[in-house]
């Protein structure tokens, strides 16, 4: 919910200057809002969240009321040197710059991070690009897809699925997102340290290539390598949900016990016996034919009953939550992770809830998305500009 009197959250007194586009760095500075920091987004019309599906306000679009909230919007043309320089005095007036904009722009409107620390030697500034800047791709034009593809990720889904599909979420672009955050909070936490600000590179192919690798490199981990690359259990084709008597759930026993006790709620007195899961573990060779039992047995019990069936013998177990009706799903609905709210021009909307809890210093939502604009006179107005 909206709460314009709550208390400052951990990033009150921060200033961040949010000049970037899409989803990556909009929703890092995003986040940095919602914990407290007065974040400037300065943005021209063109700003690609902005186009598509609107309902009441040309440019409120699903996409913007979602990365934009906790922000006052500032309308500059950077190609104007009188804008420019109001750019350049209100970027001198903060904490944090994130920023995607190309090196040759950034170096073109006089914005690099060479030129602006030499008057703000305290500046953070987070620059996230497609690909990292000293390669031969580092001017390359990047977006989710590219990123999926160079990263790895295209090549997992295709040993896993099959068919070399991008996953249906801008995963690249997210969890670049949160690289942004938690380098920004480490490289504010060296200059109340030291005093000094510093250059931060945030190329997405390599921060998803890491992530992807954590579990993904495998065998490869070795060197020699000790077989292929590629978690096994994630890698099976039968790694996925479940079609239980009424939906979809993710049952995933995972020892033996797990297991017999699955067999046994199923009625599968005989697969109780099954020597494959009598062992002291389950052997990975055995995991996608146990896939395919779990999926036989799980239409024995609803998606409740099983729910009550893994709770006693801790199995892990969720069932799938369908996005059409998550606001009506109670673990959402007591979490406030979807609430209902008036949004000044756009009338009733739903806004994500802040997922993460702190006990002495909550983040919280003081501002919906603006209009592109809606703050440039305040805003300048603190520099001493009308």
């Amino acid at each position: 919910m909206v709460n314009t009197t709550s208390p400052a959250g951990p990033l009150d007194g921060v200033r961040v200057i949010d000049l970037s586009t899409v989803v990556m760095g909009p929703y890092a500075a995003q986040i940095l809002g919602d914990l407290g920091a007065d974040v400037i987004k300065i943005e021209s019309p063109a700003d690609t969240v902005r186009v598509g599906q609107y309902r009441t306000t040309p440019g409120m679009t699903p996409l913007n009321l979602n990365v934009n909230r906790n922000k006052r919007s500032v309308a500059l043309n950077l190609k104007d040197e009188a804008e420019r320089a109001r750019a350049v005095e209100l970027i001198g007036s903060a904490d944090v710059l994130i920023t995607n904009m190309r090196p040759g722009a950034l170096g073109r409107l006089g914005l690099t991070y060479e030129d602006l620390a030499e008057s703000n030697p305290g500046l953070v500034y987070a620059h996230a690009q497609g690909f990292r800047g000293d390669s031969d791709r580092a001017g390359n034009a990047a977006y989710d897809e590219t990123v999926q593809a160079a990263s790895g990720l295209v090549d997992i889904a295709n040993r896993a699925l099959g068919t070399p599909v991008y996953l249906p979420t801008i995963l690249g672009d997210k969890v670049s997102s949160l690289t942004i955050v938690y380098s920004v909070l480490a490289a504010l936490v060296h200059r109340n340290r030291t005093g000094r600000g510093q250059l931060i590179e945030v190329p997405m192919t390599d921060t998803l290539i890491a992530f992807n690798l954590v579990e993904h490199l495998s065998g490869h981990v070795y060197e020699p390598a000790q077989g292929a690359t590629g978690f096994p259990l994630s890698m099976t084709k039968g790694h996925r949900a479940a079609r239980t008597k009424d939906g979809l759930a993710c049952v995933i026993p995972y020892n033996p016990r797990n297991f017999r006790d699955f067999f046994a709620a199923a009625g599968r007195p005989d697969l109780v016996e099954d020597p494959r899961v009598n062992g002291e573990a389950i052997d990975g060779a055995d995991h996608e034919a146990l896939a395919e039992l779990i999926d036989e047995c799980a239409p024995a019990l609803t998606t409740a009953e099983w729910a009550e069936v893994c709770a006693k013998h801790s199995i892990p177990m969720a069932p799938v939550l369908e996005l059409d009706h998550a606001e009506e799903d109670d673990y959402v609905r007591e979490g406030h992770l979807l609430d209902t709210v008036e949004h000044p021009t756009e009338g009733s909307i739903r806004t994500v809830g802040i997922p993460v809890k702190f006990s002495a210093t909550p983040g919280s939502i003081r501002r919906l998305a603006p209009v592109a604009g809606q703050d440039t006179a305040d805003v300048l107005a603190e520099l001493g500009g009308k």
